[in-house]
């Protein structure tokens, strides 16, 4: 898959079939624009691409409201070339851009500098300055620029929409399955094994802190069954979202205890998946009750099966 952060480095002049959006998640409902414009592309001998925006919008129009996206970059990045897409532009959201009007993007962006013959868009999405950009500009604009648009259809599950905002409600509420439905895939944070309070090691659980990026989501407080990738091996575990506050803990932290696993591995990589919810956080009267609801979890994690 070619990357492109500036429409300058893209020389290439075969035209294509493109979709534009934020993508974040690169949920079910993205997947079917990505598999339509696969078909498309085929059919009418068009690579394929996909422009989004770093970082979102949101951040440049609402820079103090907390945001914690789906994706981060290099998720999103590799989730876009597992799908078989064959470019990907990452535009900035500058001052610029975000200025164009919707009639503006098309002429100068989607026809001039991206060659774009077949445009799909997602079924209630707008662009450019005020979002005077929709389907109907596109239609309106499609004979005399020389391009066709589709617009898709909602993709539904249980009678609801999947949207991205949906996605993240499900993750607050700790409802994974229904999120990973939507999606597609389980859910996963990736981040840096750090050094934490090392009190788990004291009662027979310990666990490896992970230091996440600071624009992922996480789900709610609680704990999680999980399948964690680390130096090239998967393993069951069980993860913690929360402040620990049976040893009055205050600051947020993810751990994660991973079964049938010795090692030291501070300092490496590490992802995890997560595949169903425990329960919530919870403040025990003492390290006996905690101990008690861990051997339980643990009991629920081995006999979940992956």
């Amino acid at each position: 898959m070619n990357v492109y952060k500036n429409f300058s480095d893209y020389t290439s002049h075969r035209p294509l079939a493109l979709s534009l959006g934020m993508f974040d998640g690169v949920h079910i409902g993205h997947k079917s624009i990505i598999d339509e414009l696969k078909k498309t592309g085929h059919e009418k001998d068009l690579e394929t691409a996909i422009l989004t925006f770093w970082p979102h919008p949101r951040f440049v129009f609402n820079p103090d409201e907390d945001l914690k996206l789906l994706n981060t970059l290099d998720e999103k990045t590799v989730l876009m070339e597992k799908y078989g897409i064959q470019n990907l532009f990452l535009k900035e959201f500058d001052a610029g851009f975000r200025n164009l009007t919707g009639e503006e993007f098309v002429r100068q962006i989607l026809v001039d500098a991206l060659h774009v013959k077949y445009l799909i868009i997602g079924y209630d999405h707008s662009f450019g300055k005020n979002k005077s950009g929709n389907f109907e500009l596109l239609q309106k604009l499609s004979g005399e620029l020389g391009f066709e648009v589709e617009q898709m259809e909602a993709i539904n599950i249980h009678e609801n929409n999947i949207s991205s905002t949906k996605i993240r409600k499900a993750l607050l509420t700790g409802n994974i399955r229904e999120a990973n439905e939507m999606l597609g895939y389980s859910y996963s944070v990736s981040g840096t094994v750090v050094h934490g309070k090392k009190i788990g090691r004291t009662i027979g659980y310990p666990t490896a802190n992970i230091e996440t990026d600071s624009i992922k989501l996480l789900p709610k407080k609680g704990a999680y069954i999980v399948e964690v990738f680390v130096q090239g091996k998967h393993y069951k575990g069980m993860l913690s979202v929360g402040t620990n506050p049976t040893v009055n803990g205050e600051k947020l932290t993810v751990e994660v205890y991973i079964l049938d696993f010795a090692g030291d591995i501070y300092g490496k990589d590490i992802t995890v998946r997560f595949r169903d919810f425990l329960h919530d956080e919870i403040k025990f009267e003492g390290m006996d009750k905690l101990i008690e609801r861990l051997d339980e979890d643990k009991r629920l994690t081995e006999e979940f099966e992956f």
